[in-house]
């Protein structure tokens, strides 16, 4: 499986150890950045690429999945759901990690570094790594409704109101 990472400096302690403990465990572990601490970076190009970079990898049937970090995870969630095709989940336990790829999809995740020690997120990592998406109906129908709206603005057959 290839894993994209981006991260802001609040992270940039966890994604180093992450990165190794993901390569041990066979994965190819792409580094979208920063490479050094600055405190005032800006997280939103970093999650961005990475996110970009997963959905290229996942239209060329590569096998990939995205992984950000920031202080909360918010903004870097925020961040890479911009991305078209890009379904992002903010986790903060193991339920939630591996709900987003059984329900959701999810492609990615976001991971609040100042929330979790880096071996609760190497765990939550491992788990959204390891969990398949369930492919149960009423999943896939949900997720081709999020893609039918981002692609149309409307969902057929349901009411959207316009904007």
């Amino acid at each position: 499986m290839r894993i994209h990472i981006a991260t802001d400096h609040a992270g940039l302690d966890f994604s180093q150890t992450i990165q190794e403990h993901l390569a041990s465990l066979g994965h190819d572990v792409i580094d979208h950045g920063p490479t050094s601490y600055d405190p005032i970076d800006d997280y939103p190009s970093f999650c961005i690429n990475a996110a970009q970079a997963v959905v290229r990898d996942q239209q060329a049937g590569i096998q990939a999945l995205g992984v950000v970090f920031g202080g909360s995870g918010n903004g870097e969630q925020i961040a890479a759901n911009k991305v078209t095709g890009v379904r992002a989940a903010l986790v903060w336990n193991h339920s939630t990690a591996v709900l987003a790829r059984q329900h959701n999809d999810a492609n990615v995740i976001s991971i609040g570094a100042r929330q979790h020690t880096v071996d609760e997120a190497m765990s939550l990592i491992d788990a959204f790594v390891a969990e398949p998406f369930s492919l149960e109906e009423r999943h896939v129908r949900r997720i081709a409704q999020l893609a039918e709206y981002e692609a149309t603005g409307a969902i057929a057959g349901h009411v959207v109101d316009p904007a």
